[in-house]
């Protein structure tokens, strides 16, 4: 997205809006699809008008947008306090976690939404030391994505021994974090660690950006799941697409094979619909590629 802003005298752009607030501007409009302006002190004039059509990628809004960001007019932090409840609600009378927690950054307003909802108390039994990392899904190497994961949570132990906790993550990709992570809370004394991620299962890989591509969709964990229960890694469309339908028995196989490789006491995933909705605008002008192929 590009936000442009205005002062007097002055007019600015930027890829978040919120860049240019404490510097006196104004947020004037976003640039529309395939809109080309020309920019000058005096004012913008618009040379190739927006498009009618859009796909914007949802994970802006779930996990890589900024809290303060504001995406055709929707707030990121409350579409993840949205999710959150969502969550809360599917869940409401199963479990009975003594804290709800996000892991940070992505999870934590998921994680308020959760505990806002659900009455469950939210709590940090880890704190994020930013100074010298940078967002883990940046590096193209996977094994510099899990050393910055890993190094940038510092625990808390007073707040994880002897305590259920239920833990949301912005999402399960390779699970080899978030794998990580449950044992660490294992081992520094969690009772038991119940795992809901914001975002429905990633069963396809992103063709556009790092944080779910890879080399292979196999080093995505549903698809790994999902090879070993069908017994080949040459999957139909038509059999994967029972894997992202919430309502079917494949789905429940998937998730449950997926929460025994990882070891949490349960796993329950956004749903596709309550993730839409959380964020409130037309589904056609949202990406959804990487949990339904379609996009």
């Amino acid at each position: 997205p590009i936000s442009l802003g205005r002062k007097e005298g002055a007019h600015c752009l930027a890829f978040e809006g919120f860049s240019y607030l404490n510097l006196g501007y104004q947020p004037l409009r976003e640039l529309g699809p395939g809109e080309i302006v020309i920019m000058t002190p005096e004012g913008v004039r618009t040379l190739v008008a927006p498009g009618k059509k859009m796909k914007i990628c949802t994970f802006l809004w779930i996990y890589y947008g900024y809290p303060s960001s504001t995406y055709e007019g929707i707030s990121v932090e409350r579409t993840r306090y949205n999710c959150g409840a969502a969550l809360a609600k599917r869940d409401a009378g199963t479990i009975h976690p003594d804290i709800v927690a996000g892991v940070p950054d992505s999870g934590v307003a998921h994680a308020i939404g959760y505990a806002n909802e659900s009455g469950i108390p939210y709590s940090r039994p880890f704190i994020k030391y930013t100074p010298t990392w940078p967002r883990s899904f940046m590096p193209t190497m996977q094994s510099r994505r899990n050393l910055i994961a890993k190094m940038k949570l510092i625990p808390v132990h007073d707040l994880i021994q002897g305590r259920s906790l239920l833990l949301i993550d912005d999402s399960i990709v390779r699970g080899t974090q978030l794998r990580e992570t449950t044992e660490f809370l294992y081992d520094s004394g969690a009772k038991e660690v119940h795992i809901r991620p914001a975002c429905p299962p990633l069963v396809y890989g992103c063709k556009f950006l790092n944080f779910s591509r890879s080399s292979s969709e196999m080093d995505l964990i549903t698809r790994r799941v999902i090879a070993r229960l069908e017994g080949t890694e040459d999957v139909s469309e038509e059999v994967l697409e029972q894997y992202t339908d919430p309502e079917s028995e494949k789905y429940d196989q998937m998730v449950e094979e997926i929460r025994k490789e990882l070891n949490f006491t349960s796993l329950r995933f956004n749903r596709l619909d309550d993730m839409l909705e959380a964020v409130g605008i037309p589904k056609e002008k949202l990406c959804t590629y990487c949990w339904n192929g379609k996009d």
